[in-house]
């Protein structure tokens, strides 16, 4: 125990004298601008952009059951009335439902596609990281940092390395 204190102590006293340089790297800006991460992109706006219209449609049709409704609520009986209302909240129900069930399957697909450019990532960013200079790199998007007198933005140095390393 008093041997890692001591050792702990030494480290910040070397580290005090040499001059700490913070690294930033906004991980999301390197996903969305790397050409493996456009096209995660567009992947991911098909996917959306499919669920969406079938949405649009389940809606429209809900839409219409409840006009439909309007215009025949005079001459139906209460109970018809009341069973085309269950009906449509039931709709509304399973609409609504699907629509989770949609945004946790985009979710997931998300995570899916960047886990292994992320994977491919890190190095990348430890290569450029050392090449800077850098004596920790940190993702701006997750870390707590908001002053470090010796920073360096490492995203656009990243996605270059990245980029050439893809090809």
């Amino acid at each position: 125990m008093k041997l890692s204190v001591i050792a702990l102590f030494a480290l910040f006293a070397v580290s005090a004298q040499a001059q700490v340089v913070v690294g930033l790297v906004d991980v999301q800006k390197v996903l969305t601008t790397i050409k493996e991460g456009q096209s995660i992109v567009k992947k991911l706006e098909a996917s959306f952009n499919e669920k969406k219209a079938t949405l649009k449609k389940e809606e429209e049709r809900i839409k219409k059951m409840g006009e439909d409704l309007k215009k025949q609520a005079a001459v139906l009986s209460e109970q018809a009335r009341l069973t085309k209302e269950r009906e449509i909240q039931e709709n509304i129900a399973k609409v609504q439902a699907k629509a989770t069930d949609f945004q946790r399957d985009m979710q997931k697909m998300e995570n899916d596609l960047k886990r292994p450019v992320i994977v491919k990532l890190r190095p990348v960013i430890e290569e450029v990281s050392k090449a800077a200079g850098v004596t920790m790199t940190f993702e701006l998007g997750s870390a707590p940092i908001i002053y470090a007198e010796n920073k360096k933005d490492l995203t656009d140095d990243v996605v270059k390395a990245y980029d050439k390393k893809s090809k």
